[in-house]
């Protein structure tokens, strides 16, 4: 129902103060009129008054007001813990009986927001538990304060979310819980309190867990079940209800799945929350490197330096100036006869090097298809390949036609590019974290500009690349030609990375203004 008011406005011609001031003097005349009898004094104030009246501007104003409805809202908990037992078909008929029931009063309007199951998966890094009240709130963003009346939650009572300042994102609006589920129900659960994210391989890293049990007959300790990977699992003697901390080792490199669990109460409610999983990345105290160089040339050097210079990292480095079928006539007490250790590098002790790197190696009968077998299961179980290649890798020398060509990104096709060019990154170069932050790149085109070419990059120029064809792997730099420079792939469970150029090392030096070598390549 439409309703009208009606009001006197005013709009004066001059300002307030001066209107007063205006009557005030009127006022102060006619008082000294009256004394001395002045004739027509009453016309003379019924004139002025009426101008002033006039200055004022009044004007009547009508209101057609038309009423709202009032907004309650109702916020329904689908969390995955709403599976448990029949709150699920509790709470929806519970949603309906009340968006029936507060539709019936009139003037009122409902609204209704659903927080749904949870999508995150082991090793997210996304929030867990219930947010109720992160759907309250977006609910919440589209209600104009005044009108809201009301907000009724259908929940179970786990929410995770609850901040201090809720009254105040309120305003005043009552809020109602109805709960679902039983009043006698119980629970065993374990609660992971705190749980790092990464740990020094070799070391131990300290979790915080808490068993709860809310049936009436719990008795502690509790036996705690703790496995790392494919171990064996320990058992710790958990107390009940208080926080505990257990010693977890890393033993590996990567990802390491912890999972812990209680056993059952003697009154459940769901399986689900008596265990936990979780991931403890393990990373090296130090970088171990295997630094295998071919024939020599100025870029070795600048690997070297390159990996020295960094007190994080432990270098192993061998150069094969000659192979030993190899015959130059050069006298053998002249020799350094030290025999290459090859079966304690690449079989007995590969698996302890994060990092294996081949820089302008040709292959020969020094490191057998054995070795690069191992070289290449390595790879696949979680190591690191960096290999960088000069004009040997498009011959038959390749180190592509080894076993190790199995895990390599980019096949060569026989053609060496000898001239000058400028490494531009590509599209997935200007994202990926191994080159987005690089300096000098140039900007990128603008997306909505087609027919746009990027900036040119600052840095300096290299004037040789192996000209190849990328069977798998993403291409973050081009070279000239626009040919595939710098391809990156996933192995297995490794890394594997290729630089189709041995002029890397020009940027080391400034050659044509330089780069960022170092950047890069960490």
């Amino acid at each position: 129902m439409n309703s009208t008011i009606s009001a006197i406005a005013f709009d004066p011609l001059l300002p307030w103060g001066v209107l007063f001031a205006f009557a005030a003097v009127a006022v102060g005349l006619s008082i000294l009129g009256a004394f001395k009898r002045a004739r027509g004094l009453i016309l003379r104030l019924m004139a002025i008054f009426t101008i002033l009246g006039a200055l004022s501007n009044p004007s009547l104003v009508e209101e057609e007001r038309k009423p709202v409805d009032d907004i309650a809202l109702v916020v329904t908990d689908d969390s995955d813990s709403q599976g448990i037992g029949e709150r699920r078909q509790q709470a929806a008929a519970a949603r309906a009986a009340m968006v029936r029931k507060i539709a019936g009063l009139g003037g009122v309007e409902v609204r209704e927001a659903v927080l749904p199951p949870s999508s995150l998966q082991l090793g997210s890094q996304g929030l867990g538990g219930t947010r109720l009240i992160g759907t309250l709130r977006n609910a919440l963003a589209d209600i104009p304060r005044e009108r809201l009346s009301a907000v009724v939650l259908i929940t179970d009572g786990q929410v995770h979310d609850v901040p201090a300042q809720l009254a105040a994102d309120l305003t005043g609006a009552p809020v109602h819980v109805l709960l679902t589920g039983k009043k006698d129900e119980a629970d065993r659960l374990l609660v992971v309190e705190q749980a790092p994210r990464f740990g020094v391989v070799g070391r131990n890293v300290t979790m915080k867990l808490r068993v709860v049990d809310t049936a009436p007959d719990a008795r502690g300790p509790i036996p705690l079940s703790v496995k790392v990977g494919n171990d064996a699992p320990m058992v710790v003697n958990a107390p009940l209800g208080r926080a505990f901390e257990v010693e977890i080792p890393v033993s590996n490199p990567g990802a390491n799945v912890i999972q812990v669990e209680v056993p059952p109460g003697t009154r459940e409610l769901t399986l689900d929350n008596n265990r936990a999983l979780f991931v403890v990345n393990g990373v090296r105290d130090r970088l171990r490197v295997l630094l295998v160089s071919g024939e020599p040339y100025p870029g070795e050097r600048a690997w070297r330096n390159l990996l020295k210079g960094d007190p994080a990292v432990d270098v192993v480095h061998f150069t094969i100036l000659r192979t030993p079928s190899k015959d130059d006539f050069t006298p053998t007490r002249e020799l350094s006869l030290i025999q290459f250790p090859m079966k304690e590098l690449f079989d007995l002790k590969l698996k302890e090097f994060d990092l294996i790197i081949f820089d302008r190696y040709e292959t020969g009968n020094l490191i057998t298809r054995e070795y690069f077998r191992n070289i290449a299961q390595y790879v696949q179980n979680g190591g690191a390949l960096l290999v960088s290649v000069g004009p040997v890798y498009a011959t038959p020398r390749t180190l592509h036609r080894t076993p190790l060509g199995a895990v390599l990104p980019a096949a060569p096709i026989g053609e060496v590019i000898e001239r000058g060019f400028k490494p531009t990154m590509t599209t997935l170069g200007d994202r990926h974290p191994v080159t987005s932050d690089l300096s000098g790149a140039g900007k990128p085109a603008p997306m909505d500009q087609p027919n746009a070419q990027r900036e040119d990059p600052s840095w300096g120029r290299w004037f040789r690349q192996v000209a190849t064809r990328v069977e798998h792997g993403q291409v973050l730099m081009n070279g000239a030609d626009n040919r595939p420079l710098i391809v990156l792939d996933r192995a297995g469970e490794g890394r594997v990375a290729q630089i189709l150029s041995d002029h890397l090392w020009l940027w080391n030096r400034g050659v044509d203004g330089g780069g960022p070598q170092a950047e890069l390549v960490r």
